[in-house]
């Protein structure tokens, strides 16, 4: 029995394709299903089952396509509302793909329908437990994504629902979540990257506090979610689109103009530094990387068209893949190469990038105006006395308060800040962006500790 891990690292999830004696069995594949299917061919296994733990709210799920393409059974949790044909599964139900048997196990919290299953040889051995957005590596699925009326009643079947898997297996028994890995879709940041049962029962809030301090602590500690993921349940539920990863058409420089000038969305691939030396005016920098597909999402005007502007052809399709993931497909051209021959004629903006140790010398000299585009418990937990806070997801529509002066903006690795650098220069104010941890602010005494 052979567990095989399919990273999508942009959107901190994971996807499971489960071999045994030619047979194969996927759990939560992404949109892209490419990687699926090839990782099937290396195994020489065939595909016969695909399963869903829940309807995902941060991807575009590629279980049914995946389906339709093999003529696999399509497995969905029973109650979750959806357009096409599907096996409704409910507690206790048995998959049964010969040499692998799942069996689903009802474990409500991350949403009303959650199913886990169960791994099993034809023995009846367990062999594993995927647990989607149930049990992740020492914390659980955030329980606040269908509402906020809903938010504690799901909070306290999360609760029951980690303990309810930790008692039907095994201590030794792997963990195999889909959420956890950077997510937004955990409560709070997952530690490790494998576990087992018994060890999530010495670490797991769920399964190592009461109810009430469970609910207390992950309610308090719920912070801000991607925007885009109000779309993500409708589209899975509707049925998604066959995935197109074509490359988009070629615009030419006077056509990429033309589209920055009317205020389309114009996204720089490009690294931060590069962008901040040169790029067109009126361009968004989002530096393919990291979580590069989280952030795009949460700025995207839904529905708006899409340009990229990269190096290299290579660079477009992969952002193209990370994308196709969010549903946002409305990729309607990019233009590839060196800006220097992109620009067209027109001149290139650009601003400085500093640090943090720079930034304390300005301090000892002068009043320095500072944006901290971190979330708000990160500003609250420690942050630059005097420094304006408002979180990069806000930033588009509170532009009025950012201070007209030249404004240092950061964050707490240079990632968020550098796409608010973006945003800034596009809007017209002058910036310098501080590409630094923000550790070393600490460490260079600029920080303040939070008032009692």
């Amino acid at each position: 029995m052979d567990v095989s891990i399919i990273e999508t690292s942009g959107l901190g999830d994971r996807s499971y394709l489960i071999t045994h004696g030619g047979v194969a069995v996927a759990v939560d594949p992404q949109r892209d299903i490419d990687r699926v299917l090839a990782l099937a061919d290396e195994r020489g296994a065939r595909i016969t089952h695909v399963l869903e733990t829940h309807l995902h709210n941060d991807y575009v799920t590629g279980g049914l396509e995946l389906s339709r393409a093999l003529g696999a059974e399509y497995v969905v949790p029973a109650g979750d509302d959806v357009d096409y044909p599907r096996r409704a599964v409910a507690d206790g139900d048995i998959v049964d793909a010969g040499p692998i048997r799942l069996e689903a196990m009802h474990t409500p919290g991350h949403t009303h329908h959650h199913m886990s299953y169960l791994l099993r040889d034809e023995t009846g051995a367990v062999h594993g437990v995927f647990t989607g957005g149930s049990m992740l590596f020492g914390t659980t699925g955030r329980t606040d994504l269908i509402g906020a009326d809903d938010t504690e009643e799901l909070t306290r079947a999360q609760y029951h629902s980690v303990r309810k898997i930790a008692a039907s297996v095994p201590a030794d028994t792997p963990v195999y979540p889909t959420h956890g890995f950077g997510s937004f879709c955990s409560a709070t940041p997952a530690s490790g990257d494998e576990s087992t049962v018994g060890e999530q029962r010495r670490t797991n809030p769920a399964l190592t506090q009461d109810e009430q301090s469970f609910v207390d602590e992950l309610l308090a500690g719920l912070s801000a979610y991607p925007a885009y993921y109000a779309h993500m349940g409708v589209i899975n539920s509707e049925g998604p689109a066959p995935v197109d990863l074509t490359p988009p058409e070629p615009i030419d420089p006077g056509e990429l103009r033309r589209r920055l000038e009317a205020g389309e969305w114009v996204v720089d691939l490009r690294s931060r530094t590069a962008f901040a030396a040169g790029h067109l005016q009126g361009a968004f920098g989002f530096e393919l990387s990291g979580s590069f597909v989280s952030y795009f999402g949460w700025l995207y005007d839904w529905g708006a068209p899409v340009t990229l502007i990269g190096e290299s052809p290579d660079q477009v399709a992969d952002a193209r893949r990370e994308l196709v993931r969010i549903g946002v497909d409305r990729l309607t051209g990019a233009a590839t190469g060196d800006i220097d021959q992109l620009r067209g004629g027109s001149p290139l903006r650009s601003y400085p990038v500093s640090d943090f140790r720079r930034l304390a010398e300005h301090c000892r000299t002068k009043a320095v105006a500072v944006l901290d585009v971190r979330q708000s418990h990160e500003y609250g937990s420690e942050h630059i006395p005097g420094a304006v806070n408002i979180p990069l997801h806000e930033l588009p529509k509170r532009l009025d308060e950012v201070p007209s002066s030249t404004v240092w903006v950061h964050c707490a690795s240079g990632y968020r800040s550098s796409i608010a650098a973006s945003i800034l220069d596009r809007a017209g104010h002058d910036v310098v962006l501080i590409d630094d941890d923000f550790d070393n602010a600490a460490d260079l005494g600029l920080t303040a500790p939070p008032q009692p």
